[in-house]
């Protein structure tokens, strides 16, 4: 049994449909319904009627039918007219049969003698009906479909009931009015001071725009949504993203509704083959013969269908609905076929309202907003407002901007290690509008930001200097492209994806510096983008963290003032480095992680050179040192992170030389070479395989730090302590078994590294380092207990005094 619940569901199913319905839908359903009248009206008649034929004996026969008397006169005196003697039949004889008789005569005859289609009237009526109603509801229920349906009239409800529609739809008035006011204004203002210069009105015009625009800006943004009309904005944008991926696939729906009209105009024209045919035999008078005569007298019979009458009354008018009903078909039928149904357009749309980028949409998809604009054409405009995704970031931005006021910004703001004021926003939706309030930000730093929008008003951060974006996608508008002109000098970006550098770099003329890590491509086949590296007038370093094959032709041609290049190609072999001689203006050189087996002899003819690093490459002899001592003005080189196993003698020819980076390598002794370049202050030997210091290392009067960590040194020279300016001391994991008491002649040692030795006690002259503190002593706890009483408390009060 039926539900009260399930029949109130059924009906409200029926009724969401309605605007999927066009108006010969609508037409249909109407004359369907009459058509169900008539055959229930027919079929009432039919079954209230108890004698549908009554049937009397032929008393008198003419041309062999039943006839009545007078017929019979009539015709005997006209062939007494033509004859001189008359002829009439004789009567047969008179005979009254019983009811049952009757009855039983009137049900063979309404069996025998009764046109099937007087008969099955009300049934065929209602079988057609029934046809027509399934044909035209067929798409509702079917499965490749229904679902669909169903989906679309959810969120269609669901977009035109939404407070964003409505607030989206009002901006776009208001944005209109506004615009439409400015004019106005304007064309007033020019009429009236007509001795104004041509720039003075342009630049009155403008303001006006722009004041009329702000005006519309606080007005739209005091309509604030709350967080739950967000949440569910929110949630149907992404429900018509996935409803639009999964319906513009297929063209089911417009299938499946073309191929049920074509079944309703056959049909359609095949009842009206045969019905205007059989109505003729729907009549009053019926001849019936019932060879029965040995019990009544009478073989012959005149029987009467008392239903012929109203039966062919409403078979005519089920014609003229059947006909009504066939146009209507014939009609959507044309419309489907000589409409572009498959795709619909947004055009109009897009030039009246402030969503330019409202996408036009396809196949079935297209089709089920077609015959919504048959219903309803405001349906289609308020559901397009979720297929922008201006619309859907403008939801966005407000939802941030609730989300992240300006107290909770200010508390991200923290100082870093160069001392500036910097804001680090991380996987948001935006930037918030409040960012800009925060004027006293010098680094922005975005990141995993998926669409990040630079607005004018980023000119409000007069401080701003340096800009990190993080996997994220940044667009920037041109009134903030020109504050960055001027004021940024560091651009970081890091990219997951391969593309090319954004276009709004190259107009950054103030950029000192470029960090690039990524996927980018260097050297496309466009003159525009090779040619624009030379609009970065400013440029003086440029980063690449790229997986490069050469170095880009770019970078050597278009930046030959380029003072700092660094290129880690995380491990791919760089190939082609001749066109490093370009770069005559070039001081420091980076080549980090290239697979480099030797060091490339293009380095050489870069005579403003100061320093050179070669980190994690696959350096295994360092015999080109020699053609450094070409760079007069090399001060740095590191060849850290290598597999060098010896230092060529050569290395004394480096006079200049200040800092060497040498650690991590496979060395085993240090040539009495190196202790020539007298210049050095920073001396890195740690993570190699030296097993002793030479004591010449006392003519290094000016080194400041020496770092020999995870060596296999057992024993320290007392020459070493001869370097009075040495301050850090960096010995752990060797071999050591006594520290020499010399050692409190180095009266600027700050840090001292003991760590992993095999000391039995600390010397007490380590009181006579006035600097070293005890957080700056790194050695085993065991140790710090050798030391007499008052060298303890003197470095503890070394830190105390820090």
């Amino acid at each position: 049994m039926i539900t009260l619940t399930e029949l109130r569901c059924l009906a409200d199913a029926q009724s969401s449909y309605h605007i999927l319905k066009p108006w010969w839908d609508v037409f249909c359903y109407y004359l369907t319904m009459i058509m169900l009248l008539v055959a229930v009206l027919a079929g009432a008649l039919q079954l209230t009627q108890t004698r549908l034929l009554c049937c009397l004996p032929c008393k008198l026969e003419f041309d062999n039918h039943c006839a009545v008397p007078w017929d019979l006169v009539k015709s005997n005196l006209s062939i007494s007219s033509s004859s001189a003697v008359p002829v009439i039949r004789p009567l047969r004889i008179q005979n009254y049969l019983h009811r049952q008789q009757y009855s039983y005569i009137d049900a063979v005859c309404y069996e025998r003698e009764l046109h099937w289609f007087a008969k099955f009237f009300p049934y065929l009526v209602l079988l057609h009906t029934f046809i027509f109603a399934a044909c035209s509801n067929f798409w509702l229920y079917y499965p490749s479909t229904s679902s669909r349906l169903e989906h679309f009239v959810a969120i269609l409800h669901k977009c035109f009931d939404s407070p964003w529609t409505t607030r989206a739809l009002s901006e776009t008035v208001t944005e209109q009015s506004v615009r439409t006011l400015s004019f106005s204004k304007s064309k007033t203002f020019f009429s009236s001071r007509t001795n104004l210069t041509e720039s003075e009105s342009k630049r009155q015009s403008i303001s006006f725009s722009q004041s009329g625009l702000e005006a519309a800006g606080k007005e739209s943004s005091s309509s604030v949504l709350d967080r739950k009309e967000g949440e569910q904005a929110k949630a149907i944008f992404e429900k018509v993203k996935r409803f639009r991926m999964h319906v513009e696939e297929k063209d089911v729906i417009y299938r499946v509704y073309l191929k049920q009209i074509v079944v309703k105009v056959i049909v359609f024209i095949l009842i009206m083959i045969y019905v205007p045919y059989y109505l003729t035999f729907i009549t009053l008078e019926i001849d019936c013969i019932v060879d029965i005569q040995v019990f009544t007298g009478y073989k012959r019979y005149q029987c009467v269908y008392s239903l012929a009458e109203i039966f062919k009354v409403l078979a005519s008018f089920y014609v003229i609905l059947v006909i009504l009903y066939g146009l209507t078909c014939t009609y959507s039928l044309l419309w489907m076929l000589r409409s572009s149904l498959k795709e619909y357009s947004f055009e109009k749309l897009r030039e009246q309202s402030n969503y330019s980028d409202i996408p036009d949409v396809k196949n079935d998809f297209a089709f089920m907003l077609h015959v919504a604009d048959q219903y309803d054409p405001l349906y289609s405009k308020r559901f397009s407002i979720f297929l922008s995704e201006v619309s859907e970031n403008k939801l966005k931005q407000i939802s941030l901007n609730n989300e992240w006021p300006l107290d909770r910004l200010k508390s991200k703001l923290v100082r870093n290690s160069q001392d500036k004021m910097a804001l680090h926003l991380f996987m948001l939706s935006g930037l918030p509008d409040d960012v800009f309030e925060l004027t006293e930000i010098e680094v922005l730093s975005l990141e995993l930001i998926p669409e990040v929008k630079l607005p004018p008003s980023v000119s409000q951060l007069v401080s701003l200097k340096e800009l990190n974006v993080y996997y994220s996608s940044l667009t920037v508008e041109f009134p903030a492209l020109h504050f960055l002109e001027e004021n940024l000098k560091v651009l970081r970006l890091k990219s997951a994806d391969l593309g090319k550098i954004p276009r709004w770099i190259f107009y950054l003329k103030s950029l000192q510096e470029l960090y690039l890590t990524g996927c980018y491509v260097l050297e496309p086949q466009n003159l525009f983008y090779n040619e624009s590296f030379e609009d970065l007038e400013s440029l003086k370093a440029i980063y690449l963290k790229i997986s490069l094959s050469r170095i880009p032709q770019v970078v050597t041609d278009q930046l030959a003032s380029l003072q700092k290049l660094s290129i880690d190609n995380e491990g791919k072999k760089l190939l082609v480095l001749t066109n490093l001689k370009k770069l005559v203006n070039l001081r420091t050189l980076e080549l980090i992680n290239c697979d480099l087996e030797r060091i490339p002899h293009s380095i050489f003819s870069l005579n403003n050179l100061h320093e050179i690093d070669l980190k994690e490459n696959n350096l295994r002899t360092v015999e080109e040192i020699i053609s450094f001592q070409h760079l007069e003005n090399l001060s740095c080189l590191k060849l850290w992170h290598n597999n060098i196993s010896y230092i060529p003698a050569q290395i004394g020819t480096l006079a200049n030389l200040e800092q060497l980076y040498l650690d991590h390598n496979n060395i085993k002794k240090i040539p009495l070479q190196l202790f020539l370049c007298t210049k050095l202050n920073y001396l890195d030997l740690s993570y190699n395989k030296l097993t002793s210091i030479p004591a010449e290392i006392q003519y290094l009067t000016n080194l400041q730090y020496l770092g020999v960590t995870k060596n296999h040194i057992d024993e320290l020279p007392d020459e070493l302590f001869q370097c009075r300016k040495l301050q850090h001391l960096l010995l752990g994991y060797n071999s050591l078994t006594n520290l020499s008491p010399c050692i409190g002649g180095l009266l600027n040692l700050v840090q001292l590294e003991l760590i992993g030795n095999h000391l039995e006690s600390l010397p007490a002259e380590l009181e006579e380092c006035n600097s070293l503190k005890r957080s700056c002593l790194i050695v085993e706890e065991r140790l710090l207990m050798t030391l007499p009483v008052r060298v303890a408390e003197h470095l503890q009060v070394c830190l105390d005094r820090v």
